[in-house]
């Protein structure tokens, strides 16, 4: 199994790369984490042949303003997109005319499942479980070709994120705030609390991704957490666009 980050950053493109999305390359589906504009760059990391899953943690743009380029690629069995309650009306306000292409009219077809809070048989297991956002956020457990990732991102450090990264092979979670800083009224983590996560769950690996366009403005800003922080999370990997790992 291989995923690869197609997008690292938070609310805005920079020069570090593009708004947050991240593909799971498993033996017989393949699993996109979110739709910011990395989305774009799927079809570069994947054939199409395999049913394809698309999971939106929420609507925020930086994660669904890549559903625009949805158009472009020809998914030979499919698309399904998935997401909480309320999420095919959200994507029918989104992907409309006069602003883009609808649902109906991209060129394969596409199927909308909406999850509730629980564990799902989509066929392989996934757990969803809300976040601390100020708007509905969903994080993710996958568990499939034996093994495990867990997906969280613009959340702030929750027991759910925990819950669903426990004993995971990898848990990939946000990095939108700086060494000590804190959001209260706008949850996200710092690298600490990230770690903290990790931590508590016994995840194996930890992957920081979603880092704050704002805040982390350069990709030297972003190395330097590895040197700070490896010691204390053995394996840290901080993403960056287009970066393939093996889990």
């Amino acid at each position: 199994m291989q995923v690869t980050f197609l997008g690292t950053n938070g609310w805005y493109d920079s020069l570090t790369g593009n708004t947050v999305s991240a593909l799971i390359t498993a033996r017989d589906y393949d699993i996109i984490l979110d739709a910011g504009n990395g989305i774009a760059k799927a079809d570069r990391y994947m054939t199409q042949d395999k049913p394809a899953f698309l999971f939106l943690s929420h609507f925020h743009l930086d994660h669904t303003e890549g559903l625009h380029t949805l158009v472009k690629f020809r998914f030979k069995k499919g698309l399904s997109i998935c997401g909480g309650v309320g999420t095919t009306a959200d994507l029918a306000g989104l992907l409309r005319e006069p602003y883009t292409v609808p649902l109906d009219r991209v060129p394969f077809a596409v199927t909308v499942k909406e999850l509730k809070e629980g564990v799902h048989e989509l066929p392989f297991k996934v757990t969803c479980l809300p976040l601390v956002h100020p708007v509905p956020c969903t994080g993710y457990r996958f568990e499939i070709d034996n093994k495990v990732v867990t997906y969280c991102t613009d959340t702030g450090l929750c027991d759910n994120a925990v819950s669903l990264a426990r004993d995971a092979d990898l848990l990939i979670t946000e990095c939108g705030l700086k060494p000590g800083e804190k959001s209260p009224l706008w949850p996200h983590m710092n690298p600490e609390d990230a770690i903290e996560v990790a931590r508590r769950a016994g995840a194996k690996r930890l992957a920081l991704t979603h880092f704050g366009a704002e805040v982390y403005k350069t990709l030297e800003e972003r190395r330097a957490l590895k040197a700070q922080f490896e010691k204390e999370c053995p394996g840290l990997l901080v993403s960056e666009d287009d970066l393939t790992i093996e889990v």
